[in-house]
């Protein structure tokens, strides 16, 4: 059974050994990749975009793509060995070699982190190398084109302009017209409050004054009464000169 249990350590170890060795030339590849086209790039930035060959830069893309795979896929695998080796090292059979063990384990770990954090770190530098010349071309692309159409790029850079303006001037009479409209409603709830207040001082006097209050209540009545008997004594006289009339 140890016998057993050693000989499945000992191809754990020699899958990783090999998919570490793998790594490391797919690494040194790929930084020189990375190399080839920041040099590539570098060479090329002084001529012109119709002489400028970009077969080759997009070969070197397509390169990188797919050496970013194959050495993710080698990373994965080794974690997975590795994983495979730290759960060798806490089984029951063999305590007496832990200490051991865990020390291989531990140079194989530190080999896999140096390679990750060294692939990370190129395809970084290569993605912020792509980027920038990228940034850079399409620069001189817009200005390959503003060169080649001077007069129309003016002329549309004058109608920016004039729309620019009329933007302007549009925000400012908007802001105007609400600045008016802020005026007019704080105006009109200074206007109701007063009004509010005048109302509470006539209730307030009336509540005061009652006798005031009941004396206006009798003036009226008296006003309505008044009308009453005028207005009935004109009806009298009015059918007493039609009755007078008809006879």
């Amino acid at each position: 059974m140890a016998g057993g249990n050693s000989n499945y350590w000992e191809d754990l170890r020699k899958q990783a050994r090999q998919l570490e060795n793998e790594l490391d030339l797919k690494l040194v590849s790929f930084s020189k990749l990375c190399t080839s086209y920041s040099s590539s790039r570098d060479g090329r930035r002084g001529d012109s975009s119709d002489t400028a060959p970009l077969l080759s830069n997009s070969t070197q893309d397509r390169m990188f793509e797919t050496m970013s795979v194959e050495i993710e896929q080698l990373l994965a695998k080794l974690t997975g060995v590795n994983d495979k080796m730290a759960e060798y090292t806490s089984t029951p059979g063999v305590t007496s070699l832990n200490a051991a063990l865990m020390h291989t384990l531990q140079r194989h770990r530190d080999i896999l982190q140096d390679y990750t954090h060294e692939f990370h770190k190129t395809k970084s530098n290569f993605m912020a190398i792509r980027e920038r010349e990228d940034l850079l071309g399409s620069v001189r692309k817009d200005i390959e084109t503003y060169k080649s159409g001077s007069g129309v790029n003016n002329r549309r850079t004058e109608l920016f302009l004039k729309e620019h303006e009329h933007l302007r001037n549009s925000d400012r009479l908007i802001d105007d017209t609400i600045s008016i409209a802020m005026a007019t409603k704080e105006n009109m709830t200074s206007q109701r409050g007063f009004l509010k207040s005048i109302q509470s001082r006539v209730n307030t006097l009336a509540n005061r004054f009652p006798a005031i209050n009941n004396l206006i209540q009798r003036i009226n009545l008296r006003k309505r009464r008044d009308s009453l008997i005028l207005g009935g004594v004109i009806g009298i006289c009015t059918i007493l000169l039609l009755l007078y009339a008809f006879h």
